[in-house]
């Protein structure tokens, strides 16, 4: 399997610092993080980082094969350019190639409360396919610290990459 994981905005870039490493050592990960999201990652097996600002990397390619994309944290200024086709930098071209090619696109929004235009931007790319996935907790989790929660939240996005994973009990499960 191989995906994207694409880095945008500040705040919440320790979760998908958690989110690349809860990934299984046999998936291919491509890396994109944003000059705001600037941080250091050591090499890993199956690691590849790209810079933002290249768009002709190979990610941005519809000839390159992937299984998914999924942007964490991802910013409203990010949402609104994939939103509007905006491909000005690495992400949002990449982000228009999957729509494009109907690959599976998650974007974990990270602000709240939600704008009317940042409600609508969301509702007009879900009409396209992109699955919208902001961070919000499940307590039937019974999560009991910071990283439970986290597990919970990344266990869901690999729900729907379908990846495997014990992160979190589920609904009706017994410990």
């Amino acid at each position: 399997m191989r995906i994207i994981i694409a880095i945008t905005g500040a705040s919440g870039v320790t979760l998908a610092q958690r989110f690349i490493q809860k990934l299984p050592k046999e998936i291919e990960k491509h890396i994109i993080i944003s000059k705001n999201a600037q941080i250091v990652f050591q090499k890993e097996e199956n690691l590849s980082i790209h810079d933002d600002k290249d768009i002709a990397a190979k990610v941005a390619s519809g000839s390159f094969k992937c299984d998914a994309m999924i942007i964490i944290p991802c910013s409203m200024n990010t949402l609104a350019k994939i939103a509007y086709g905006i491909g000005d930098n690495l992400t949002t071209r990449t982000a228009s190639v999957m729509i494009k090619e109907q690959r599976k696109l998650i974007l974990a929004p990270r602000e709240m409360p939600f704008s009317p235009i940042a409600l609508e931007n969301m509702h007009k790319l879900s009409l396209l396919r992109v699955i919208i996935a902001p961070p919000i907790l499940g307590y039937y989790s019974n999560p009991s610290s910071l990283e439970d929660m986290e597990d919970f939240l990344i266990g869901k996005w690999f729900d729907l990459i379908g990846i495997e994973h014990k992160l979190f009990k589920r609904w009706g499960e017994q410990n």
